[in-house]
């Protein structure tokens, strides 16, 4: 991989762990790679992937599997901007079976997904898994929390046992189930690497009420027109949580497990591209999605281990910026025994509720399947659409359908202006994501 590959990739150099790995990689047959969330795992495993690879072979050389379907996009996209050349297939539950089954027709190079999608191909016979040489267990003690233990057991033991394997997760306490188990393990422990660059501030934010909605109200209002990610630890509370802000007048997005795939990927976007400033999320959000470094994390709940409320704090502080993480909690609810000092309280000033979102989130039942790309959508928007360039914000889009964030003041004129138009030819569906 030449300077001009990691250029691509916004990054000057790599850090100290992406370069032990590679080595690792390169010269051991099972590693083991612990590194704090953010810390730039997911290139340190793929840069030494690009090195390994053949160019001459026509099957799959590479199996990544992810305890979630995000992550699994999140890597892709991570190997597409690096601009290999090498064919690279996500596949996960809730993606369409056929289109995948089609594109392994042509095998990748690398192919990524989750345990029990990939499994699936596999008794369907989908691809050739003989010519596999290295497999990664990307957070793989997630995968395993989240029940993937028998999907993971029935690949490998269909993968020759001189596979090459590389274990990533961002905890310590890892558990590797007997039947990967290698019998050397050669093992990259960047866990406390990277504490003392971390400028995270800590405060409780204490609760008359039992029932904490109205004070995180006010604490969303102290923080003023910011981006803030909220944890729960329940689906339930999730939505329940959304829906009293919602109706306390501050809009947010959702995010958790129980969700269709659809739901969960706009849910992401709307918080990516700033329609939403809020998003309340399982412990699902902690790891391996692609949203932005955040500087304010809200513990509505707290998570039973103090793995988990690491995991949730690797949201911010990243790349040594400022972090600010917020304890809410009942004034006689105890802080949990992982915690031994005690924050400052955090005294809330009244505030007026912070100003809503100036953008809207645009949907188009069109992608990449129907040769659509951001250079198209611009042109449409500018042209017939009446938008002036500073009026369209993020633009994602994805095999099947796109998303584009639009002032929101400029949303109707859009949609009014371009109902009849088409896009490459094609009468799309465009309207307001939901």
């Amino acid at each position: 991989m030449t300077q001009l590959n990691i250029q691509k990739l916004g990054i000057a150099a790599l850090n100290d762990m992406q370069i032990a790995a590679a080595e690792a990689i390169e010269a051991h047959q099972d590693i083991l790679l612990l590194s704090p969330t953010g810390s730039g795992k997911t290139l340190a495993f793929l840069l030494p992937i690009f090195n390994l690879l053949n160019p001459k072979a026509k099957q799959v050389q590479v199996l990544i599997l992810t305890p979630s379907r995000e992550l699994a996009i999140q890597i892709e996209q991570v190997w597409k901007k690096m601009a290999t050349g090498y064919k690279v297939i996500c596949a996960y539950g809730g993606h369409d079976m056929l289109m995948e089954m089609q594109s392994l027709v042509e095998p990748p190079a690398l192919l990524i997904g989750t345990p029990g999608r990939i499994a699936d191909h596999l008794k369907r016979r989908s691809f050739d898994h003989n010519y596999i040489r290295l497999v990664v267990f990307d957070e793989f003690d997630k995968s395993l929390a989240l029940g993937f233990e028998e999907d993971m057991e029935y690949i490998v033991k269909r993968l020759k046992k001189s596979i090459q394997r590389v274990f990533v997760s961002a905890t310590e306490a890892i558990e590797i189930p007997l039947f990967v188990k290698p019998a050397e393990l050669e093992v990259l422990n960047y866990l406390g690497a990277k504490e003392s660059s971390i400028d995270l501030s800590i405060y409780k934010v204490l609760s008359e009420e039992k029932d904490k909605v109205n004070t995180l109200v006010q604490l969303l209002s102290h923080l003023g027109n910011t981006q803030v990610l909220i944890f729960c630890n329940h689906r339930e509370a999730v939505e329940r949580t959304g829906e009293l802000l919602a109706a306390s007048g501050i809009p947010n997005t959702i995010f958790h497990g129980g969700m269709e795939q659809m739901q969960r990927e706009q849910a992401l976007i709307k918080f990516r591209n700033g329609t939403a400033n809020y998003l309340i999320a399982t412990d699902l959000a902690a790891r391996g999605l692609d949203i932005p470094d955040m500087e304010h994390i809200v513990h509505y709940h707290m998570p039973a281990t103090m793995a988990e409320f690491t995991h949730r704090n690797g949201r911010t502080a990243r790349m040594h910026a400022m972090g600010h993480v917020y304890l809410l909690m009942h004034q006689d609810e105890m802080l949990p025994r992982y915690i031994d000092v005690d924050p400052p309280i955090l005294q809330l000033n009244k505030s007026l509720l912070p100003a809503t979102s100036l953008w809207s989130t645009v949907y188009i039942n069109g992608g990449k399947k129907d040769k659509i790309n951001k250079v198209d959508i611009v042109g449409l928007f500018i042209q017939k659409g009446k938008l002036a360039k500073e009026d369209i914000g993020l633009i994602v889009v994805k095999d099947t359908n796109s998303f584009v964030a639009v002032k929101k003041s400029k949303l109707q004129l859009l949609l009014k202006s371009i109902q009849q138009e088409k896009l490459k030819g094609k009468k799309m569906l465009i309207m307001e994501a939901k």
